[in-house]
């Protein structure tokens, strides 16, 4: 089963969201997404590479809620509970009824999570996936992990 995915996008911050635009370009699926004014990010401006776009505003929220507005459906991807941008992201999805799945990978295998990911792309139609999660700084193995995960969802969709 194919995802139809068509465009990856996040807020370009470090961890999560920088794995997944990694893995996109890596698999030359299109990338992009909002990003604060400033290309603000924990390590500094977002490097141009990224085609993300700046919002008016210098606030994380307001990028991350632009992000789940203009995408078909959210995967935030964490171990452990939400905090912080993830949990604010959750909570706006709900609050604008989008799509949304959480994999905690403290309960489910990589391999499970990208079959569930694909499972879910086909169920709701998704084809421009925002993905969200830690940063780096609060979790330090997420980068590989979300790399893994939306490489493998790219690589089997070729």
């Amino acid at each position: 089963m194919t995802t139809g995915l068509k465009k990856i996008i996040s807020g370009g911050q470090t961890g999560a969201d920088r794995a997944a635009l990694d893995a996109a370009i890596a698999s030359a699926i299109p990338h992009g997404g909002w990003l604060p004014r400033g290309r603000k990010t924990e390590d500094g401006p977002l490097d141009k590479r990224y085609l993300l776009q700046e919002i008016p505003s210098e606030y994380y929220r307001d990028r991350t809620h632009k992000n789940i507005l203009e995408s078909d459906g959210t995967v935030i991807i964490t171990y452990g509970p939400l905090t912080g941008g993830s949990a604010l992201t959750e909570a706006l999805a709900i609050r604008h009824d989008r799509p949304c799945l959480l994999l905690n990978l403290e309960y489910i295998p990589i391999p499970n999570a990208v079959k569930a990911l694909r499972q879910w792309l086909h169920e709701h139609d998704i084809t421009l996936l925002n993905v969200a999660g830690p940063r780096a700084s609060g979790e330090p193995q997420i980068y590989k992990a979300v790399y893994t995960i939306i490489s493998s969802l790219c690589r089997q969709d070729q």
